[in-house]
């Protein structure tokens, strides 16, 4: 049996409920049930349902999918608990029943479902979190569709769209990167120029707080720690303020972590999702109507200070190949970010910090450009720096290896042997 809810309210005169229950009773008889009258609650829906699904049971497996589940669940409905009921008191002693639920809401499937603390407690067997695609899987993903594109436009599209399949197909495969790019978000009735609100209203049951969290974090790229965050949107401390950044965090949106030699209470939340960066960094706030943008201001200073931060989260959503790629997959690690403030020794700044269990930590400068990277003075100086600021903090017994992500590679010269290891391009694509 399969049934998938309705999308929130077209503006039609009949309630929310009604509706949901009018296309569920018409998913009951495309399965075989007999015309009967419609249900008005959902009690009597799954009710109506358990008797379908025990007339056609011959033993053999049975499988519900309700996908889209919190569309259902319109306000004062008393979805949830009809959902209770129908697994407590009929589906849990069906051997031979699997029921399973889905929903793009992520908050809600999480607080209703995975987290509930009623009807449902403990009664997931199984979570199949589905994930961005990695580079890899959009390299394959581009190859299945017949797409000729070298891996260092695949990287582009990544650090636009992400690893999204809904967004990677509205490409066409007869156009460069950067034609695709003014088509899907510059040229008129570009289909994802607006999607930045549709996609925080399909997914999230508070969109407009969720939105105000992201904008917020988009502001610094280090991120911000759970008081600053709640102190500057006005947000009362307490569970609910959790539930929406658990649900960021679940959604891969934002990612958690603990700037190194900081405690847990340092935590820090950072935007790593590539389409909101770009969404926010060029269609938020954009007042012109360049149908060509991307292809004509490639090289604007915008442009190529997005291009390093966007890297950087592609960097932050590849770590297992980074970790492979220096030959630590098998190494206990953690990861993280460094910033100290100015003082005596001045400021420094660590993109990427890999902390090994063997005594080592990579120093990761991530260096997004068009041809192989070169180091100057300027670099030197800089890793230099960053050294001299750990080691007033690190054991004597922890090296540091200073290591290079770019694209191409790095130029030997005076200055190149400041970096210990170097990630390339395709080290992401592993």
């Amino acid at each position: 049996f399969r049934h998938a809810g309705l999308a929130p309210s077209d503006g039609s005169k009949d309630s929310p409920l009604k509706k949901q229950l009018e296309q569920f009773y018409y998913s009951l008889l495309s399965h075989g049930m007999k015309m009967s009258r419609r249900p008005q609650s959902w009690l009597e829906a799954f009710y109506m349902l358990e008797q379908l699904l025990e007339r056609l049971d011959t033993g053999s497996r049975q499988v519900v999918f309700l996908d889209e589940l919190p569309w259902m669940d319109t306000p004062r409905s008393g979805f949830v608990t009809a959902l209770e009921g129908f697994w407590n008191n009929w589906g849990c002693h069906r051997k031979n029943l699997m029921l399973i639920v889905c929903g793009s809401a992520n908050s809600w499937v999480l607080d209703k479902v995975i987290n509930n603390r009623g009807g449902l407690y403990n009664r997931v067997t199984c979570v199949m979190k589905l994930s961005p695609f990695t580079l890899k899987e959009c390299e394959e993903y581009f190859a299945a569709e017949d797409f000729r594109m070298s891996r260092y436009d695949v990287l582009q599209s990544y650090m636009a769209v992400g690893g999204i399949p809904y967004y990677l197909s509205y490409f066409d495969r007869g156009c460069s990167l950067h034609q695709n790019i003014d088509r899907l978000f510059f040229a008129d009735n570009a289909p994802l120029r607006g999607e930045y609100d549709r996609l925080f209203d399909s997914i999230f049951t508070q969109p407009e707080t969720m939105k105000a969290i992201v904008k917020f974090l988009f502001s610094r790229g280090g991120g911000f720690t759970r008081k600053e965050l709640l102190e500057e949107l006005k947000m009362p401390s307490g569970g609910v303020a959790t539930d929406y950044l658990n649900a960021l965090v679940a959604s891969d949106f934002v990612i958690r972590y603990v700037p190194f030699g900081s405690r847990g209470s340092g935590a820090r939340y950072k935007l790593i999702d590539p389409f909101c960066l770009f969404w926010l960094y060029f269609i938020g706030k954009r007042k012109d109507k360049d149908e060509m943008f991307w292809q004509t201001n490639d090289r604007l200073p915008s442009v190529i200070a997005w291009k390093g931060l966007a890297f950087e989260r592609v960097c932050f959503s590849h770590i297992r190949q980074i970790k492979e790629s220096l030959g630590i997959a098998g190494v206990k690690t953690n990861h993280s970010a460094w910033i100290k403030r100015g003082g005596d020794g001045g400021g420094a700044q660590i993109d990427l910090l890999i902390e090994r269990g063997d005594n080592v930590i990579n120093v990761c400068e991530i260096k997004f450009s068009g041809s192989e990277f070169k180091a100057d003075l300027d670099v030197y100086r800089a890793v230099l720096n960053r050294q001299d600021a750990l080691r007033q903090i690190l054991s004597p017994k922890t090296a540091i290896h200073d290591t290079l992500i770019t694209t191409f590679g790095l130029v030997p010269n005076e200055y190149s042997s400041v970096f210990t290891n170097v990630v390339l391009l395709d080290d992401l694509f592993r």
